[in-house]
């Protein structure tokens, strides 16, 4: 099994929200209502049950906390910490609309759930043997919560996977500041202890395995194959060094290290919460001069508003109204030229330079619904899986969910998505025994 080296970039960030102590947690659980009509139940996508384990970790009881956070989250642990919980369960806390500090409910779940793998306690049974078998492909949070939820109901499951590494974007693209990339590998191992997951890395599907040899080799099928490369801009100049994708650029320096002391001046273009995990990353690594190019105001960008206000007190800067027109530079980017434009997006007439000895590009990732192209009733929109609430397709025996259905959600969408069409999957295999 491939391991990650111990000396990555990304080893000198700190946790941007520090673990509680026992004692910062008691307190802070016992500061939640416990609403009966829970609202922050209702925000979180995977519906986890948040004032019964607050209230457990009030009166001590841990193991019953994680329980209940794994019954409806059995990523919890890594949910704890990159859910944009702001936006999410805390962001419909009761307190919000009473003037008072809502609950701090991801940092209590992380509590639970910490405690929980720091004793060895795991979670599920793997159920009896029922003789059928579900194929999924791709091996990212998706994948490996419906793996686990099918293990559970007595299934075969096997993982296909194009890297050496599972756990897609968790490990390759959450934002070191939240979870690194050797937690994310612990908590994998967490989920496949349940046993009975089989795991085959490096195999590149339909290349390897064909969509017909897989439809013969099991029950069902689970596509969590997530999204494509980075969506690149065809601007003059696009082929200098120094020019790369952010997702990529995250990547490497998740899993190796990158070599940033030639960069004086960084530009990360795009407005969504991967340029602003880009730019937080940057300034974090030491780059002098970080600015994050907009074509929209600061109202109108999709990155989360507490984001930015992070990535602002880290000393980036923001270039808004701005549209890249070309890279400048001879055999690296040293510049890039912009056009300015106004609040309805239209030109001003003004252009003007950004130095850069380094640019990201965050505007998109490409869709890889091509891939079932060959599939007969499965539909493609948009480049993303077509499918029920359940994740069913309109084949009976494939299901989808994550990035490569929803268009590229957060890990606890990718998370419910996974976990219902295991159960979807099961009810079919249960109908068809």
């Amino acid at each position: 099994m491939t391991r990650l080296p111990p000396d990555r970039s990304e080893v000198v960030f700190d946790d941007f929200k520090p673990a509680f102590t026992p004692n910062q947690a008691v307190v802070e659980a016992n500061r939640c209502l416990y609403c009966v009509d829970a609202p922050c139940i209702r925000a979180c996508p995977t519906s986890i049950d948040i004032p019964d384990f607050i209230r457990k970790i009030a009166t001590g009881n841990l193991r019953g906390s994680a329980n209940t956070i794994f019954a409806s989250n059995v990523l919890g642990t890594s949910c704890a910490r990159v859910c944009p919980v702001e936006v999410l369960c805390v962001g419909d806390c009761v307190y919000n609309e009473m003037g008072v500090p809502p609950i701090q409910i991801g940092k209590l779940q992380r509590y639970a759930t910490d405690a929980a793998v720091m004793r060895g306690q795991t979670f599920g049974e793997a159920g009896p043997d029922t003789g059928r078998s579900v194929g999924l492909i791709g091996g990212g949070p998706a994948s490996l919560a419906a793996a686990h939820r099918l293990r559970r109901f007595g299934h075969r499951v096997t993982i296909y996977d194009s890297r050496p590494l599972l756990g897609g974007l968790n490990v390759t693209g959450i934002a070191p500041y939240k979870m690194k990339s050797d937690a994310v590998e612990h908590e994998t191992d967490w989920v496949l202890a349940i046993g009975g997951i089989e795991v085959l890395r490096g195999v590149s599907v339909p290349r390897d395995r064909t969509w017909d040899q897989l439809l013969t080799a099991h029950d069902a099928l689970f596509l969590g194959f997530g999204l494509g490369p980075d969506s690149v801009l065809e601007l003059p100049g696009g082929g200098l060094g120094g020019i790369e994708g952010a997702v990529s650029w995250i990547e490497r320096m998740k899993l190796g290290r990158v070599d940033l002391s030639a960069v004086r001046s960084a530009v990360v273009l795009g407005g969504g919460n991967t340029a602003l995990d880009a730019v937080r990353e940057l300034a974090g690594l030491g780059v002098p001069e970080v600015t994050m190019v907009y074509r929209g105001n600061e109202a109108q960008m999709s990155g989360y508003a507490h984001e930015w206000k992070a990535a602002k007190n880290e000393g980036v800067r923001a270039s808004w109204g701005s549209v890249p027109q070309a890279f400048v530079g001879e055999a690296s980017v040293r510049a890039v030229r912009c056009a300015r434009v106004d609040r309805d997006r239209n030109p001003t007439g003004e252009t003007f330079e950004l130095a850069a000895d380094l640019v990201l590009l965050a505007v998109g990732q490409s869709k890889l619904g091509d891939l079932v192209l060959g599939l007969p009733q499965v539909s493609i929109e948009r480049g993303r899986i077509v499918t029920s609430a359940s994740g069913a397709t309109g084949h009976p025996r494939i299901f989808a969910g994550g990035d490569c259905a929803n268009g590229g959600k957060e890990v606890v969408n990718a998370v419910a998505e996974g976990r219902d069409a295991a159960v979807a999957i099961h009810n079919l295999l249960a109908g068809a025994a």
